[in-house]
């Protein structure tokens, strides 16, 4: 019997929830149970679930792409000596200061970061928020630190630490921290850059330190109470509205602009100077309009459940990796990618939820039903959903005693 190789990093996912509970318990303790809002931390972690899932097909390439970068085009053999680590600090975090203002000024990079801003709250479920979009084009400016002659090795330990501090600053929970403030980015200084007051806008693009910022012009320490989130929000927790309505948004000035160069200076262009009215005009086009009267999910025990199912099998999926078959992988893949965009769904009220319910199900049981060497029998639960649907209405049912759905009245 073969022994499955444990990845070790799957153990992050059970401590990221650890420290989300007690941030959760604190703001409980200090009255500030606000800075939670229930929809919102669901979206944050769907979204992050998302990125974890999928990264786990692409981090190996690129610590390859790495070492390959490393053999064949490093500029310097740079030792392993504890300085070295210091520099190697200093350097990767150079790169991620300008890896992610240039995020934030050029339109096709600020499509992939711009989720990480969507949220209106601030607390430690927004560090989740990043796309594989994001990941994939983070990645590329780090081939830059092997490229300079810095071990692999080095580099991957190095931007665990990084990853592992940046996750601590997304919090309201830790006020300023008087000198430090000097020298780190605090969760003060890091919630600036999350703010949408115009004053704060493009400010403290750093990730560990204050240094680049201060010596590039873009630091600003908190005043003003920040509001966080967009300066235009999106008005939507759908789980691919999320991800894709500034690419949509390129897209269409894109269509709208007459010649090659025109589009080109779109794609590349700020976002500043993208067209304010195109996201109206995409929302009206493919979002969810409530009449007056509408309806109701009270949807949280079933979302909660799905929402935990994906972490589970995120975690399992982590731990286990090297020790699964393609196929195993693809169908966790599908399962909790159909899963999160329920999820969102849920949220959006959306009517269609139960069509969404019964693909799903259809995966799993097209899956068991592979595995048991019996797949042409998969046929026969589809047709009785159909006949279930036609006879008992059972689409019904289900928005009445899983979904408990529910007529309300706006004004």
């Amino acid at each position: 019997m073969t022994m499955i190789q444990l990845n070790y990093l799957a153990f992050a996912i059970p401590a990221f929830f650890i420290f989300l509970f007690l941030e959760y318990q604190l703001a409980i303790r200090m009255n500030r149970i606000g800075i939670f809002k229930y929809e919102g931390s669901v979206a944050n972690l769907s979204i992050g679930i998302a990125e974890r899932l999928l990264n786990l097909f692409i981090s190996a390439s690129f610590y390859s792409l790495f070492y390959w970068v490393y053999e064949n085009y490093a500029l310097f053999q740079i030792p392993n000596k504890w300085w070295v680590w210091i520099l190697l600090l200093l350097t990767t975090d150079l790169v991620w200061y300008w890896y992610h203002r240039l995020g934030h000024t050029i339109n096709f990079l600020w499509a992939a970061h711009i989720v990480h801003h969507q949220s209106e709250e601030f607390n430690l479920t927004v560090s989740a928020r990043i796309t594989v979009f994001q990941a994939l084009i983070r990645n590329i400016f780090w081939c830059t630190i092997p490229f300079m002659g810095f071990h692999p090795a080095m580099v991957i330990t190095i931007l665990l630490v990084h990853g592992a501090y940046s996750f601590f600053t997304h919090t309201q929970l830790i006020g300023k921290l008087g000198w430090l403030e000097h020298i780190f980015i605090t969760p003060s200084l890091h919630g600036v850059h999350h703010a949408s007051n115009e004053k704060y806008l493009d400010k403290n693009y750093g990730d560990v330190f204050v240094l680049w910022d201060k010596l590039f012009g873009t630091f600003q320490k908190e005043e003003e109470k920040p509001k966080y989130g967009l300066t235009h929000p999106i008005k939507s927790y759908s789980f691919l509205w999320q991800h894709f309505h500034y690419y949509l948004e390129i897209a269409e000035a894109c269509k709208q602009a007459k010649g090659f160069r025109a589009k080109i200076r779109i794609i590349f262009g700020s976002p500043a100077q993208l067209d304010q009215e195109i996201r109206p005009l995409l929302e009206k086009r493919y979002l969810q309009h409530k009449p007056v009267v509408t309806y109701r999910f009270k949807f949280r025990t079933y979302l909660d459940l799905q929402l935990t199912l994906c972490i589970a099998l995120l975690t399992f999926i982590t731990a286990a990796y090297t020790g699964l078959a393609l196929y195993d992988k693809l169908f966790i893949v599908a399962f909790i990618l159909l899963t999160l965009i329920n999820c969102g769904a849920l949220m959006e009220q959306r009517k269609w939820i139960y069509y969404l319910e019964c693909m799903r199900l259809i995966v799993v049981l097209a899956f068991a039903f592979w595995k048991l060497d019996i797949l042409e029998l998969l046929i026969l639960p589809a047709v009785a959903l159909i006949v279930l649907e036609s006879v008992f209405r059972l689409s019904l049912h289900y928005r009445n005693y899983v979904l408990r759905y529910e007529k309300i009245y706006t004004e």
